[in-house]
């Protein structure tokens, strides 16, 4: 186990090696390989552990009953999921969790984490702390989400998303962890009309793409990049 690796994510921060160690014995810690398409955690099933995404990515799912699909987050190495059902027992998951490439993800039993330890292991306290800094920033993503979807147009969608990713990212050219279907399912829009508005935003001159590689043209000081 990458103990340097886990001491550098937010679950773990602020713990040392050692602790992290004990920790992973303390919660059971089991580690699984995903291929791509594999489902981690399926939507209705009850979360007994939280994951933690060691390598490769992960999307967060909504499927209804005819079969529509909303892709509500991407997550990578060292982010975290089912980490609030995994803290009420028998709460039937509303998601599934389905590997976007192959995966390592770690397991672990939170039922023991939000107990008082036997062992009085003195980092439960900071576990729970990192876990409320998680819960927080789930929700500034789903906020995010929302606002990315607010707009009733399909160009005004990807203008919100395709422009905060180049403010966070730091640059006007930028890859994005989504291929063209799974954006549009992000956006909540057709992928045909997708397509056929990014080829406009083309041909205007607006940005240039390829696959899931996006260049915008526009100014860079304008966006404080």
């Amino acid at each position: 186990m990458n103990y340097n690796f886990l001491s550098k994510t937010v679950l773990f921060r602020g713990m040392s090696e050692k602790d992290i160690e004990c920790m992973l014995d303390c919660l059971q810690a089991k580690q699984q390989h995903f291929s791509k398409g594999d489902i981690i955690l399926r939507a209705g099933n009850a979360a007994q552990s939280m994951g933690l995404i060691l390598a490769g990515s992960a999307n967060i799912e909504n499927d209804d009953i005819w079969g529509n699909k909303s892709i509500l987050d991407n997550i990578g190495p060292g982010q975290v999921f089912a980490e609030t059902y995994a803290c009420v027992p028998g709460e039937p998951m509303m998601v599934s969790v389905v590997a976007s490439e192959a995966a390592e993800v770690l397991f672990l039993n939170m039922s023991r984490g939000l107990q008082t330890c036997s062992e009085q292991c003195h980092f439960h306290n900071r576990l729970i702390q990192n876990l409320l800094t998680i819960s927080a920033q789930k929700n500034l993503n789903l906020s995010r989400r929302i606002f990315h979807t607010t707009s009733k147009s399909i160009r005004g969608r990807l203008l919100s998303y395709l422009s905060y990713q180049a403010t966070r990212q730091g640059s006007l050219q930028f890859t994005i962890p989504f291929n063209r279907q799974q954006l549009a399912d992000y956006l909540s829009v057709d992928r045909s009309a997708m397509s056929n508005e990014l080829s406009k935003m083309q041909k205007e001159g607006m940005l240039t793409v390829n696959r899931n590689y996006f260049v915008l043209n526009v100014e860079a000081s304008d966006y404080g990049i």
